[in-house]
Protein backbone atom coordinates (compact mmCIF):
# COMPACT_ATOMS: atom_id res chain seq x y z
CA UNK A 1 0.00 0.00 0.00
CA UNK A 2 1.46 3.19 -1.33
CA UNK A 3 1.32 6.58 1.67
CA UNK A 4 -1.19 8.24 -0.66
CA UNK A 5 -3.69 5.30 0.15
CA UNK A 6 -2.80 4.41 3.16
CA UNK A 7 -4.60 8.11 4.46
CA UNK A 8 -7.58 6.97 2.13
CA UNK A 9 -10.53 5.25 4.73
CA UNK A 10 -11.04 1.49 3.56
CA UNK A 11 -14.89 2.26 2.59
CA UNK A 12 -13.39 5.34 0.36
CA UNK A 13 -10.66 2.74 -1.00
CA UNK A 14 -13.41 0.41 -1.90
CA UNK A 15 -15.62 3.29 -3.92
CA UNK A 16 -12.04 4.11 -5.56
CA UNK A 17 -11.42 0.55 -6.91
CA UNK A 18 -15.20 -0.47 -7.76
CA UNK A 19 -14.97 2.69 -10.25
CA UNK A 20 -11.42 1.96 -11.49
CA UNK A 21 -12.42 -1.88 -12.20
CA UNK A 22 -16.15 -2.12 -12.99
CA UNK A 23 -16.99 1.01 -15.00
CA UNK A 24 -14.11 3.27 -15.93
CA UNK A 25 -10.12 3.94 -15.78
CA UNK A 26 -10.38 6.94 -17.25
CA UNK A 27 -13.10 8.80 -15.93
CA UNK A 28 -14.37 12.07 -17.56
CA UNK A 29 -14.71 15.22 -15.54
CA UNK A 30 -18.44 15.03 -14.56
CA UNK A 31 -17.77 11.06 -13.59
CA UNK A 32 -14.63 12.13 -11.69
CA UNK A 33 -16.80 14.72 -9.59
CA UNK A 34 -19.31 12.10 -9.07
CA UNK A 35 -16.75 9.65 -7.98
CA UNK A 36 -14.97 12.11 -5.27
CA UNK A 37 -17.72 13.35 -3.83
CA UNK A 38 -19.02 9.46 -3.10
CA UNK A 39 -15.25 8.98 -1.72
CA UNK A 40 -15.52 11.96 0.43
CA UNK A 41 -12.33 13.52 -1.41
CA UNK A 42 -11.41 16.48 -3.85
CA UNK A 43 -11.31 15.87 -7.11
CA UNK A 44 -7.63 16.97 -7.33
CA UNK A 45 -7.38 13.94 -4.54
CA UNK A 46 -9.00 11.64 -6.80
CA UNK A 47 -7.97 12.46 -10.40
CA UNK A 48 -4.35 12.00 -8.60
CA UNK A 49 -5.06 8.44 -6.97
CA UNK A 50 -7.09 7.74 -10.37
CA UNK A 51 -3.28 8.47 -12.45
CA UNK A 52 -1.47 6.23 -9.86
CA UNK A 53 -3.90 3.61 -9.73
CA UNK A 54 -3.68 3.37 -13.82
CA UNK A 55 0.27 3.40 -13.60
CA UNK A 56 -0.37 0.22 -10.93
CA UNK A 57 -2.55 -1.61 -13.11
CA UNK A 58 -0.76 -1.06 -16.24
CA UNK A 59 2.67 -2.43 -14.93
CA UNK A 60 1.08 -5.37 -13.92
CA UNK A 61 -0.97 -5.99 -17.30
CA UNK A 62 2.96 -6.20 -18.49
CA UNK A 63 2.59 -2.43 -20.18
CA UNK A 64 4.63 0.31 -19.80
CA UNK A 65 3.19 2.91 -16.61
CA UNK A 66 3.08 6.08 -18.81
CA UNK A 67 1.52 5.97 -21.69
CA UNK A 68 3.67 6.58 -24.98
CA UNK A 69 2.88 6.41 -28.66
CA UNK A 70 2.96 3.01 -30.17
CA UNK A 71 6.40 4.16 -32.07
CA UNK A 72 8.16 4.58 -28.22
Amino acid sequence: MSAETANVPTEDLEILEYNFNRLNKHPDPLTLCIIAAEAGLSEEETLKWFKQRLAQWRQSEGLPSECRSVTD
